[in-house]
């Protein structure tokens, strides 16, 4: 029998020669990890054995790189991968763990398991903390501050953070919700913003994390930007940036002018409404974006040409300006998913 298949997605994977970064399609068996080119390719580029393996998360080796893990095998060769956003890099993360102590246990992978205990963890869950502080109501508010002649947009104070965690009793005290913010700092979880709290992770201050009105954090999935005394037109720019993040993941994109597939990073944002598209191997700056207000979303089943298409799970934006765009998603729900977050943005965002 072959293997189960536990996950599969686009990941970014470091390659071993030339250490470059790439977008690969990525398997999760319940013995180890294979790698293709593309998600149509019929034999892997490579195979991960997960039997001995040991897991770093976050992996930290590549300073600004974000959402980065590290399987590192018995023969200590180390594979670099890096997820689009937090919650699909904590997902592959646990998939990972729980298949190398199925396979350590003889035991077969399954993702339903019986609690022999209702006791909470005697660690504190920075994933569902993480959750709570981001809750639009209850959590940490973000807000635009000024200092040094900059705003920084979508960001909150360091003391902020620790005021919230001994407010919500998710900490005894200062000293132990100093302890926490560092260790969501640490996990990525957090993300300075500003000299001051980089400084502080950088190893001038005694602790990583500043509970300092002056110390600027983010969520590194929130609209974040900081912007000088700019120009009217970088305002107009930066304002395609202020819109909550409502979704985001790796999709197939077909260039404009040589009709060629290259997978993408999305990050769809509304209010105002923009999808915007970025090399998922690197840079900070989009390669795109697709202003949504009043485009239209369909799913379709042949390729642009009209020809009946191999590719599967197709659809297609028209801009109110009637330029197409034409999509890949990995399955038919993600495509669902897609269309529906799309159609709302188009209705809802400005």
């Amino acid at each position: 029998m072959e293997p189960k298949r536990i996950r599969e997605g686009y990941l970014v994977k470091r390659g071993s020669m030339f250490n470059s970064w790439k977008a690969m399609w990525v398997v999760l068996l319940e013995d180890g990890i294979e790698f293709y080119k593309k998600k149509s390719d019929n034999s892997p580029k490579g195979m991960i054995p997960l039997k001995g393996s040991t897991l770093t998360s976050p992996c930290q080796d590549f300073g600004k790189r974000m959402f980065v893990f590290k399987i590192t095998t018995t023969k200590q060769q180390d594979h670099f991968f890096q997820a689009a956003f937090l919650e699909e890099r904590d997902g592959w993360v646990r998939d990972i763990k729980k298949a190398t102590k199925c396979i350590e246990g003889g035991q077969k992978f399954a993702r339903k398991s019986t609690r022999r205990s209702i006791r909470l963890p005697e660690t504190i869950d920075l994933g569902a903390l993480y959750l709570s502080m981001k809750d639009t109501e209850k959590g940490v508010k973000e807000l635009n501050l000024e200092k040094d002649k900059k705003i920084f947009n979508h960001c909150f104070t360091g003391n902020c953070v620790i005021d919230w965690l001994v407010s919500n009793k998710s900490v005894r005290n200062r000293q132990e919700g100093l302890m926490i913010a560092s260790s969501l700092l640490n996990e990525g979880y957090l993300q300075p913003a500003g000299d001051l709290s980089k400084n502080a992770v950088d190893g001038t201050a005694e602790n990583p994390f500043l509970d300092n009105p002056d110390a600027f954090y983010y969520f590194p999935d929130s609209g974040f930007f900081c912007e000088e005394n700019s120009s009217d037109d970088d305002v107009i720019l930066k304002e395609e940036f202020r819109g909550i993040i409502i979704k985001q993941g790796c999709l197939l994109k077909q260039g404009h002018r040589r009709k060629n597939w290259k997978v993408r990073k999305f990050i769809l944002r509304e209010d105002p409404a923009y999808l915007h598209y970025y090399d998922p191997a690197g840079g900070e700056d989009p390669l795109g974006a697709i202003h949504l207000r009043g485009c239209v979303v369909t799913s379709v089943e042949s390729n642009p040409d009209g020809k009946k298409s191999e590719e599967e799970n197709l659809f297609e934006i028209i801009t109110a300006d009637e330029v197409h765009y034409f999509l890949q998603a990995a399955t038919p729900k993600e495509r669902i998913e897609w269309i529906k977050a799309i159609q709302v943005a188009s209705r809802t965002g400005k």
